[in-house]
């Protein structure tokens, strides 16, 4: 218990760069995610891309080095667990946001596997294509290359698998452990492949998570397509400039202000956006125009003479408001014959 208390201080949430830096743009722009999936994260090396005793991972970043160039998608390639529960064993690969899975990669069919679908976009003619469904949760736990990952990420994925569990998910999020992403000061790292507002695939990267921000994420960002804004590092898709300028917030570490919209369109059904397109509420429009309506009533109450509630006045406030008018003038006019005639 000691020892633990002390990895937990040291290398876990309660080690003292905790939150101490803003984490909006701490992810640079891309558009397409690859996720190869290989053996377990116990037995990863700190370089598992670059070690002679696993061809698989090493050819495919070596094609991937020589190739780059040739890529037209800004892409990400990292290595996940192979873990059968999820439905991944060694040798698959996964593509967000195509949420797309290939069955078979090999050393030998790398090349192909790579002018295909990484380079030219098409179907994979040498594996077998499967759709990926649901959410997808990616946890940093690559301890070998460094330990503030080794201790949060287990920690993270127990807690995840848990709360999941709790809310009768199982068959709809699917948590694996993944090799390093970058910002291994940020953890624990967590990547997130989940429905948007809009219903399009996104990938929100998120930083310094601690087991008590787990029903957050599953409440808020999975259910409900909202960003969790204090612990957003960015995102797969437009960067982070074009989303402040989309709503005007600022994204920045601690400034947790509720949900970013990050759709253009505002007749989108969001807010509530759940998993495989579920979704639990009005949309965004409906909401703006009643949250309108509401306000305008409480100013009518009040008695405000705020321009944009004229509208909500009654024909017979005009009529009254007219009379009331007319009485006026009418007076005025024989005060002025009274002083005349005196």
């Amino acid at each position: 218990m000691a020892s633990a208390t002390l990895d937990d201080q040291k290398h876990g949430f309660s080690r003292p760069e905790m939150y101490k830096e803003n984490l909006a743009g701490t992810v640079d722009a891309y558009d397409r995610h690859v996720f190869l999936c290989y053996k377990n994260h116990l037995t990863w090396p700190p370089r598992v891309e670059a070690s002679d005793a696993d061809p698989l991972p090493k050819r495919l970043a070596n094609v991937w080095k020589a190739r780059k160039n040739d890529i037209a998608v800004k892409t990400k390639i990292t290595v996940c667990e192979a873990r059968e529960e999820a439905g991944f064993s060694d040798g698959d690969v996964l593509v967000f946001p195509d949420m797309i899975k290939y069955k078979g990669l090999e050393v030998s069919n790398v090349d192909g596997f790579f002018d295909d679908v990484i380079v030219s976009g098409k179907e994979w003619s040498g594996g077998e294509q499967g759709i990926l469904r649901g959410s997808h949760i990616f946890v940093c736990a690559h301890g070998s290359r460094d330990v503030r990952c080794g201790v949060c990420g287990p920690v993270l994925m127990e807690k995840l698998n848990e709360e999941i569990q709790l809310r009768g998910l199982k068959d709809e999020i699917s948590v694996v452990a993944c090799s390093h992403v970058g910002g291994h000061k940020y953890a624990g790292n967590v990547i997130i492949f989940c429905p948007g507002p809009d219903g399009k695939i996104m990938g929100h990267w998120y930083g310094y998570v601690t087991p008590d921000d787990v029903p957050a994420l599953l409440d808020r960002q999975i259910a409900k397509g909202e960003v969790i804004q204090k612990l957003w590092r960015g995102q797969m898709g437009p960067p982070v400039a074009k989303i402040k300028g989309a709503d005007n917030q600022k994204l920045a570490n601690g400034d947790d202000n509720g949900k970013v919209n990050l759709s253009n369109n505002e007749n989108v059904a969001g807010c509530c956006q759940g998993v495989n397109g579920v979704s639990c509420c009005r949309s965004a429009s409906f909401e703006q125009n009643k949250g309108i309506d509401k306000t305008a009533e409480a100013y009518k109450k009040q008695g405000s003479n705020i321009s944009w509630c004229w509208p909500v006045l009654q024909k017979r406030d005009i009529l009254t408001a007219g009379g009331i008018l007319g009485a006026l003038a009418a007076v005025a006019l024989a005060y002025r014959f009274y002083r005349r005639s005196g």
